[in-house]
């Protein structure tokens, strides 16, 4: 089958790869009908996320059709369609349990590296590198799903694959985002990045009570769709100084949650951008921490910063004084996908959220490396390329 995989830092290619199979009796084995890019993925590609190996299948948010089913599987059936997971999950483990799913302890067949880098291992994540897994991506034709019956979820009809598509892993990781923030109605709330999950971070936080939302980013046409399509108020960094405005905007308070949708490659100006930039170019440091800091330094006293941008080791000039003198909660995670999906897709397909506008462009999985430079590169306005196999 035709794949797009992971050729080197930088290098992508559209290649023959074997077609997945059955492994173990929870698996099943989807049809791939669309598949996103995410931000996250440009980690993998850039090289800043360890335990890639040439020739491994990118994607890990997608939706397709159900074609093989192992024995043990008892919820779904081959013909379903589905939206699957980006988290894999075993449904048993006292994490699963508790529905911390991105923290399951039986899901990452690999788990010594994430052991020695992080302590303990997270759960594992389709097609994001062999310290999450290992598991082959959804860039695919078709993609392997183990635990199928804790991971995939039957797609309500009358719901676009370019919509549904972005229940995987945009819209829960944007709702974990603002449910992180513990909203009771009427706040302030900042989102850093006006991408996928910004938006749908941002659109969330309505929906469980903000007041305002306000939205951060430097693109002028990420920040007018996010006005146009969600009436955030907004803010263009490359224009404005971010602390200044969000102190103007709520007389000095600042926002009561922050939330960071970013991750390791944030971009901004100023001689403190510079500063990361040659530190992770020379690896003394593995990611980029502006916008934490700038969400830090921005919350109210008392207030929470939530993380859901990606991050993967170590940051310098973190600024712990400013989170711990003001009584800050910061919450972070990757997103418990099990959880929130449900919910969300009896959102939508209730209406109350349409990201179907995310998927400015769709195109063939033959096309997936200008997809990425598309992506990657932010021209003709894209804020997603979803593949279609």
């Amino acid at each position: 089958m035709k794949a797009l995989c992971w050729e080197g830092v930088g290098e992508l290619a559209v290649r023959d790869v074997p077609e997945p199979r059955i492994r173990a009796e929870g698996d099943i084995v989807v049809k791939v009908r669309a598949s996103s890019v995410c931000g996250s993925d440009l980690h993998l590609i850039n090289g800043y996320v360890p335990a890639m190996q040439e020739g491994d299948v990118l994607g890990h948010e997608f939706t397709g059709e159900v074609v093989e089913t192992g024995p043990g599987v008892r919820k779904l059936s081959v013909g379903d369609r589905v939206v699957v997971g980006s988290i894999v999950a075993c449904g048993g483990c006292w994490y699963c349990r508790t529905e911390q799913y991105s923290l399951c302890d039986n899901s990452n067949p690999q788990p010594v590296f994430a052991e020695k880098l992080w302590g303990h291992s997270p759960a594992g994540i389709i097609g994001y590198s062999h310290a999450t897994g290992g598991f082959t991506g959804s860039h695919a034709e078709y993609v392997r799903v183990p635990f199928g019956d804790v991971g995939a979820f039957k797609v309500p009809e009358g719901v676009s694959d370019d919509a549904v598509v972005f229940a995987s892993d945009a819209m829960p990781t944007g709702w974990m985002a603002a449910d992180f923030c513990n909203l009771t109605g009427g706040e302030v709330v900042a989102v850093w990045g006006a991408g996928g999950v910004g938006q749908m971070a941002a659109r969330a936080a309505q929906l469980l009570g903000a007041e305002r939302v306000i939205v951060i980013d430097r693109l002028p046409e990420r920040l007018a769709t996010a006005a146009d399509r969600l009436g955030v108020e907004t803010v263009n960094y490359a224009e404005t100084d971010v602390l200044e405005a969000l102190r103007e905007m709520t007389a000095g308070r600042g926002p009561d949650a922050c939330i960071e949708a970013v991750g390791m490659e944030a971009h901004d100006v100023g001689p403190a951008y510079a500063y990361d930039r040659a530190k992770q170019s020379v690896r003394s440091q593995t990611d980029r921490p502006t916008s934490v800091r700038q969400a830090i330094i921005a919350a109210r006293k008392g207030g929470t910063v939530s993380i859901v941008g990606v991050y993967a080791g170590l940051v310098d000039k973190f600024p712990l004084g400013a989170a711990m003198n003001k009584a800050l909660v910061l919450r972070m995670g990757q997103m418990h996908a099990q959880r929130y999906i449900p919910m969300l897709l009896d959102r939508l397909a209730a209406g109350e959220i349409d990201p179907g506008y995310l998927a400015t462009h769709p195109m063939p999985l033959n096309e997936g490396v200008r997809g990425y430079e598309v992506f990657e590169k932010k021209q003709d306005g894209c804020l997603r390329s979803v593949l279609h196999p």
